[in-house]
């Protein structure tokens, strides 16, 4: 018999040794519950058991008839993941679920739990993809239902910045703690600034992050800089042309990218991490990114744009320089006036905030949350 506190099931429509966010939920939980994780893929180390999903099946609606009928909880258990998760969780009685995203919220809530459902909210789930017409005309409606009829009966939230939990009270009257997208401490020193001063940029390559603004402040940035970027190929297309504009550039590399476990050490090779994402949707404008705290675990000084989040910690810690504005002439700007004693600077302040700025620290509001809901505590006020 087990002497854990009780099984916690960590419910994830997403590929779940890949999903950062979830694989600190497992590691965080593990020795303290039996956890049993629910997801695409192999199951995540030290679980306790795993509920795999067929690769590829829709996680999201693929019924539009049924979206404009505004027929949403049909179209909810319709869905192949939703669909096949409930299949094979049927009949499993669990002490309580972590719920990641709103498009786990009603499945979680079917199960048999002792103690309920915390949900951890990764996006403002309603803006998506806003700036996708037909997203915005059928599917957004729909989550903005999932949330306002699901969202009050989970027992705790969580999110990941300021400004998405107040979106979520403000438009439907949860209560959202935030859990930042914090990397988990590394035990690592400064170094030196190299002479050239080595830039990294790393992102999802997807055409809205604009990332041939990144590239475009290299034409014309000092000798003294490089620029290697790791892009992941979400859209091949996209990343093939950013390639191609590349190529004239002798200051300007791509590398192959290098699984999350090795993130944080092959950034803690170079001098500045750049970290400017354009506010082209809602989420975007209130992000906190991984990428930001991934580069305070490399102790690298950062470059970021005017996102508030991320301005709010890098003032505050003295991490790095804020562009004027998101635009490659504002990128570069900032590159002209670097210099290896200010980057010197910055990464020694790195290292005073590694600590208070990691998953350990950052994590605890997920410990909170699930511990009392073992502790059998009171559903929020709604």
């Amino acid at each position: 018999m087990s002497s854990k506190a009780g099984k916690l099931l960590i419910l994830s429509l997403s590929p779940l040794r890949s999903d950062p966010r979830v694989l600190k939920q497992v590691n965080l939980f593990r020795d303290k519950y039996d956890v049993v994780t629910c997801g695409f893929g192999a199951a995540p180390d030290g679980v306790e058991d795993h509920v795999k999903l067929a690769a590829g099946l829709p996680s999201w609606p693929r019924d539009p008839k049924g979206l404009l009928k505004r027929r949403y909880r049909q179209v909810y258990w319709n869905i192949a993941a939703v669909a096949e998760a409930s299949r094979l969780l049927r009949g499993r009685r669990f002490d309580a679920v972590l719920a990641n995203d709103a498009n786990t919220l009603p499945l979680a809530l079917s199960l048999d739990s002792a103690h309920g459902v915390h949900a951890d909210l990764h996006e403002f789930a309603p803006k998506e993809h806003f700036n996708k017409p037909a997203w915005r005309l059928l599917v957004a409606p729909y989550v903005r239902w999932v949330c306002r009829t699901f969202l009050p009966e989970a027992k705790s939230v969580t999110t990941v910045s300021d400004g998405i939990a107040r979106q979520y009270g403000h438009d439907f009257g949860v209560e959202a703690a935030v859990v930042t997208n914090a990397a988990p401490y590394a035990d690592l020193a400064p170094k030196p600034t190299s002479r050239p001063i080595r830039l990294i940029y790393s992102s999802a390559g997807q055409r809205y992050r604009r990332i041939e603004d990144i590239i475009s402040a290299m034409d014309g940035a000092p000798e003294g800089l490089e620029l290697d970027l790791i892009v992941m190929p979400n859209e091949p297309a996209y990343v093939d042309e950013l390639r191609r504009q590349a190529e004239p550039l002798a200051n300007v590399r791509f590398r192959e990218p290098v699984p999350y476990s090795e993130l944080v050490r092959t950034i803690s090779d170079y001098d500045v991490s750049i970290s400017v994402i354009p506010p082209t949707n809602f989420n975007l404008a209130n992000a906190l990114p991984n990428k930001f705290f991934e580069a305070v675990q490399a102790r690298t000084a950062l470059i970021i744009g005017p996102s508030p989040a991320m301005q709010d910690l890098l003032e505050r810690h003295g991490l790095g320089a804020v562009t004027e504005d998101f635009s490659a002439a504002a990128l570069r700007k900032v590159l002209l006036g670097l210099t290896p004693e200010q980057v010197d600077q910055w990464k020694k302040n790195a290292h005073q905030a590694a600590e208070e700025l990691s998953s350990e620290y950052q994590n605890r509001g997920w410990e909170r949350a699930i511990d009392a809901l073992f502790d059998g505590g009171q559903r929020r006020p709604r």
